[in-house]
């Protein structure tokens, strides 16, 4: 089974939604994508966010945002997981207030296990940079009954952007 096929099903198990688009598409499908007021983070790599997301949120942006979208740094496929870096853009927290976010990332940037995500992240992490491993919406059932959305958003949306063009 391919590291992608891999992800996708990790993701279908998490109850994340996931659009696959070419990089020339990929603005069109993060609006799909998107609910009520949008805010984000610039993209990388030549991606670019739709007219309707605003890039440079405020923090009562993120009070009042429906929807936060972030890069991804990379996806763990066995857990369906993606890595938030923790920048001075914002994405971190992007990611956490709002109740939907969209992950945008690219095929190429998935890894197949935990074990390789370690090693990719070790020398970051040495250097002192941090970030956030996310795996599908926020839930707890700390008080009883499981809760989704209590402590960062309570839908996720993965944009997973294929190679080439």
């Amino acid at each position: 089974m391919s590291t992608e096929t891999t992800f996708l099903e990790s993701l279908s198990e998490l109850d994340v939604e996931v659009t696959r688009t070419t990089p020339d598409s990929c603005a069109d499908a993060i609006a799909d994508a998107t609910v009520g007021e949008a805010i984000g983070v610039p993209l990388q790599d030549g991606l670019a966010l739709p007219p309707s997301v605003a890039d440079r949120p405020t923090n009562g942006d993120l009070e009042t945002a429906d929807t936060g979208v972030t890069p991804a740094a990379f996806g763990i496929a066995e857990i369906g997981s993606v890595h938030l870096e923790s920048d001075r853009a914002g994405t971190e927290l992007v990611s956490l207030y709002p109740r939907r976010h969209v992950a945008v990332l690219r095929d190429a940037d998935l890894v197949p296990d935990v074990a390789t995500a370690i090693d990719r992240l070790g020398p970051d992490l040495r250097a002192g940079g941090s970030g956030v491993v996310a795996t599908g919406p926020s839930a707890t059932a700390d008080m009883g009954s499981l809760v989704v959305g209590a402590h960062g958003p309570g839908e996720v949306h993965v944009i997973l952007v294929e190679a080439g063009q």
